[in-house]
This record gives C-alpha cells, sequence and structure tokens, in this order.
C-alpha cells in the first residue's frame, strides 16, 4: 500500500472556492491561500445559525500500536457524508512542529482517510502557531524591557512565571539564565522555554469566541508577582492590544478538505496532555453555524482530551456533544495487556482480555460518568484476526456500549459507513450529559474529582509546593476556575508505565500554574514536561524534498 503522503500527493483535490461553497461560503469572506487552503473570515454570514449536532471522537490510552484517532475522525465524515443528505463539517486541531519532527512524523489522518493538503497542514500550514508564538514572546519581551526600564510596577525578577515559546521540540531550552552580559543586556534571571502548543496564549486564543474577547482574556494573563506578592498582568504592561494585532489574521479559522471533498476546519493546536486539547472554540462555533454535523476530536486518551472538551470548553461555550465515539484497536488493546509490540501481529487471546479493562474504563467513563451515548469504533488492522474482533464485539456489547468495525484508513470514507450508522443512531439518542465538577468546589477538591471519578485513582495528594500555589491562587481570587490536568497520556495514572486500567494508586501533582487568560488552573503530576524533548531517531531525520519542491518522509 502506499505511504500517507504518497496517497495525499496522488490526490486531487477541488479548488478550495469549492469546499467553502457547500456550506454557503461566499468567495469575499474567504481568504485563499493557495488553491487548496483558506482562511474563513470568522465574522462570516451563516455562523451563528441553529447549530449543529456535534460528535466527539476520542480513544483509549494510547500506545505505541497506534489508535487512529484523527484517521478516524476524517474516515467517519466522509462516511457520513456519503449517506446524509445534512452538511457534514470536520474540526481539528492545527499540527505542531515538534510532534511533526519528532516520533509522530505528521497529524493528519492516514491512507485514505486525509486532510489535505497534508504537507502544508504539517509544514507551517498559514502560520497560526508562528503567530501565536510571536505574540508569546513580544509579551515576554516586554516584560524583561519593563524591569529593565526602571520596574515601576515592582515586579520581582524572581517572581517572573512568563516562558518564551518555541514550536519545536526542545529539550535544551527548558531551563536557562538570560539577562546575562552586562546591565546594557537587561537583568539576569532564569528563564525557559515551552513549546507553543503548550503556551497560555494558544490555550487563551482557543478560548476566545471573537477578538473583543481575546484581547480582553489575553489582557488576564497573569506574568509576574510584585515583591509585595500582587499578581502582575499583561494588561498591567498594556501588552493586550499588540498581542492581539499579531494574531488577528490567525484568528481567523482555517478550510481545507478531505481526499473525498469533505470540508474540513483546521484551528488551534494546544496539547491534551499538557494543555486542554482541543480545536479553537471559534472554529467549532463555526463548524456549527455551517454544518448540519460537526465531526471533531480531542488529543490523546478520553481521560485527557475528553474530559477537557467537555469540563473545560463545553462549559465556556455551552455546549453538549451529541455523541461520543471512542476509537481501539485489537493491538493497542494487546499492548495494554502486556503484549510486546514487536508480537502485536500474532493472534493473542490473553494479552486481549488483559487489556480490554482500559477500554471498559473509558466506556464506563463517557456513558456513565459523563451521561453520553458511546459508540467504539474498531480500527481494523490487516493482522486483526477474526476470533480477535469477535472478542471485543462480545466484550464490548457486554458493557452495554455499541461497537461498529472502522476501515477508512484503507477504504476511505466507504469503509466507515458502518460507524457512520451506528454514531447517527447514537445521536438520536436522549443523554444527560453532566460535567465531572461544580467549579464553586475547591481547586483541590476538582482534582480530587478527576483523579477519582475519571482516573479511578484512590485518591490525590498535593507537594508542599503545589499546596501553598493552590492555597496563593485561592487567595487571589482564583479558586472558582475549572482545572486543566497535566498528566501522562500513556496511563490512568502519573506514571507512563502502568498500563492497562490500573487500581490502588494515588496522584500526586507537584506544581499548579495559573492560566487566568485561559480561566483554568493547570495540575501538573508526575514527570510531565511543558517543553518535550526529541527521541533518539526523530522523523526529522526522514524527512527531506527534492529539486521540484516534492516532499518525502513526512509520514
Amino acid at each position: 500500500m502506499l505511504s500517507d503522503i504518497k496517497i495525499a500527493q496522488a490526490a486531487k483535490p477541488k479548488p478550495i472556492g469549492e469546499i467553502a461553497a457547500k456550506l454557503g461560503i461566499s468567495p469575499e469572506h474567504i481568504s485563499p491561500y493557495g488553491h487548496y487552503k483558506a482562511k474563513i473570515n470568522h465574522r462570516a454570514p451563516g455562523v451563528d445559525q441553529p447549530p449543529g449536532k456535534v460528535i466527539l471522537v476520542t480513544a483509549i490510552s494510547p500506545t505505541p500500536a497506534g489508535e487512529g484517532k484523527t484517521t478516524t475522525t476524517v474516515g467517519l465524515g466522509d462516511a457520513l457524508s456519503k449517506i446524509v443528505e445534512e452538511k457534514v463539517v470536520i474540526c481539528l486541531r492545527e499540527p505542531s512542529l515538534g510532534p511533526v519532527f519528532g516520533m509522530k512524523g505528521g497529524a493528519a489522518g492516514g491512507g485514505y482517510a486525509q486532510v489535505v493538503p497534508m504537507e502544508d497542514i504539517n509544514l507551517h500550514f498559514t502560520g497560526d502557531l508562528h503567530a501565536i508564538t510571536a505574540a508569546n514572546n513580544l509579551l515576554a519581551a516586554i516584560l524583561d524591557n519593563h524591569i529593565y526600564q526602571g520596574n515601576t510596577l515592582n515586579i520581582d525578577p524572581r517572581q517572573v512565571v512568563w516562558h518564551r515559546a518555541l514550536d519545536m521540540n526542545d529539550r535544551q531550552l527548558r531551563n536557562m539564565l538570560n539577562g546575562l552580559g552586562g546591565k546594557a543586556n537587561g537583568t539576569p534571571r532564569e528563564d525557559g522555554f515551552d513549546i507553543t502548543a503548550a503556551s497560555e496564549v494558544m490555550a487563551t486564543f482557543c478560548l476566545s469566541e471573537s477578538l473583543t474577547a481575546l484581547k480582553e482574556n489575553l489582557a488576564k494573563i497573569v506574568v509576574a508577582y510584585t515583591y509585595a506578592g500582587k499578581s502582575v498582568t499583561a494588561g498591567d504592561l498594556n501588552a493586550q492590544g499588540a498581542m492581539a494585532a499579531l494574531l488577528k489574521d490567525a484568528f481567523d479559522p482555517n478550510l481545507v478538505q478531505t481526499l473525498e471533498g469533505t470540508p474540513a476546519i483546521l484551528h488551534g493546536g494546544p496539547f491534551a496532555n499538557i494543555a486542554h486539547g482541543c480545536n479553537s472554540a471559534i472554529a467549532t462555533k463555526m463548524a456549527m453555524g455551517l454544518g448540519d454535523i460537526v465531526v471533531t476530536e480531542a488529543g490523546f486518551g478520553a481521560d485527557l482530551g475528553a474530559e477537557k472538551f467537555l469540563n473545560i470548553k463545553c462549559r465556556r461555550m455551552g455546549i453538549a456533544p451529541a455523541a461520543v465515539v471512542l476509537v481501539a484497536t485489537v493491538r493497542a488493546l494487546k499492548y495494554h495487556g502486556g503484549c510486546e509490540k514487536a508480537n502485536l501481529n500474532q493472534e493473542n487471546m490473553e494479552a486481549l482480555a488483559a487489556g480490554l479493562p482500559n477500554l471498559a474504563r473509558h466506556v464506563s467513563n463517557i456513558t456513565d460518568t459523563y451521561g453520553l451515548p458511546c459508540v467504539v469504533a474498531l480500527n481494523r488492522f490487516p493482522s486483526d484476526t477474526e476470533k480477535e474482533i469477535a472478542y471485543v464485539q462480545e466484550a464490548v456489547t457486554a458493557l452495554g456500549a455499541t461497537i461498529a468495525l472502522s476501515e477508512v484508513f484503507g477504504k476511505g470514507g466507504e469503509g466507515g459507513i458502518e460507524l457512520a450508522k451506528a454514531v447517527l443512531k447514537a445521536t438520536d439518542t436522549p443523554n444527560n450529559f453532566r460535567h465531572t465538577y461544580d467549579l464553586d468546589k475547591t481547586l483541590k477538591s476538582k482534582m480530587e474529582t478527576i483523579a477519582k471519578k475519571v482516573y479511578r485513582a484512590s485518591g490525590l495528594t498535593l507537594t508542599a509546593e503545589a499546596a501553598k500555589q493552590v492555597r496563593s491562587l485561592t487567595k487571589l481570587g482564583y479558586g472558582d476556575l475549572p482545572v486543566c490536568m497535566a498528566k501522562t497520556q500513556y496511563s490512568f495514572t502519573d506514571d507512563p508505565k502502568r498500563l492497562g486500567a490500573a487500581e490502588d494508586f494515588t496522584i500526586t501533582v507537584r506544581q499548579v500554574r495559573l492560566s487566568a487568560g485561559a480561566g483554568f488552573v493547570v495540575a501538573l503530576t508526575g514527570d510531565i514536561l511543558t517543553m518535550p524533548g526529541l527521541p533518539k531517531i526523530p522523523a526529522a531525520v526522514e524527512i527531506d524534498v527534492d529539486e521540484n519542491g516534492v516532499i518525502s518522509g513526512l509520514f
């Protein structure tokens, strides 16, 4: 079979104006970036029409075996487009260059269920992430300049909490000293970089529904504390206007298409293990106004991206999904059951049975914790045996959930018809959607509730530093914010090596950070880092471009 990039390069996409017309968007409300991608004016007519149904695609806890969440999202959108007359829109995040050059090598779906132009989407796209990087670093420059130019706000350089950002995995930049070299070069202090996907500017950008709201939210970002312990914001530095100006064009969502011509809106890209893991609110709002059915995804497993989508984004926007699709593979379940990666292509019923509790826990969270209909999408691999598939189907049915085979990787939308029919049926099922916690609870209580109800931990503890930070943030008036848990994606625990559905464990919060602009508090657990590093053999070493500009090795 052809590689993903070869399939994408062989495609014959439609001019982007035709894709916009499918959604009723006239030419004057798009700004084309070449022939096959465009910005949509976020105030285009039709955005405020009665909202369409939202289908959330999430997954079991990810493994090196792969689950195919984005592939399933794209294929489901194509399948729905084949069997319904309503307008279908796919809503995704934009890839970060960090994972593209790190381990994943691409993030636009796979096989015959991709969004195109795949190379553009993965490499720079329309420059949104660079604009966010620039806005983040402008704030850092204004902050340090204020300290250098007299420090009228009485900022304590030892209590600067704002990091610089870069859209790249680079462990060398996690911790550093800057301002060295004498008085003319600034005030020496400790500093560091976060990857752009983890920047609070990214989170703020993605949770703002208008430019006015964006500017107001940017002004709330806390960048430092004074010697007296008072918070200093971007608004105190009067940086929000210039930051919003840098983000003005980026704020318009991006329109592309699938290999089969289904409209896809890509916008924003926060990670789900260290941020809230969902595409922008303005893109979701636009898709709901322009389409009748919106298929969107949340990053990593349902304990991370879906939890934050439901407790943070849905609460902020006042929306609820009509159904949730949980993606799983036989290979990933066997891996959770203890099967070595090298042996995943061999039938192993014992490992499959041992790995199923991970799937069962995610199903239970969706149906019982959140009160939503759940459809399990079993993403089929060629190595899956009929016996293994039947076993998973019987087990999921016994859980009271619906399961459907998905073969969109090899067959495109046609391979997702069974899944699409099951999802449509689920969306007609009344649901009892509820958030996991109430905002009036304490910050620690909200963290404990997520740990116990979603991860099924026996408890949660705060380090002395984290407890002090919680007390300080509560005293400053931020105790009523939702919580964004920063946790490994590989496990329900804070230990990435504990696979399956671990029991009898405690979650430890080692640090708590305020994201006042985004409107949540981040709780860092385990060894989670806001600036990832490259693996021993990065995907970047396989990527190349020839004399004709044809890219290879991207995925």
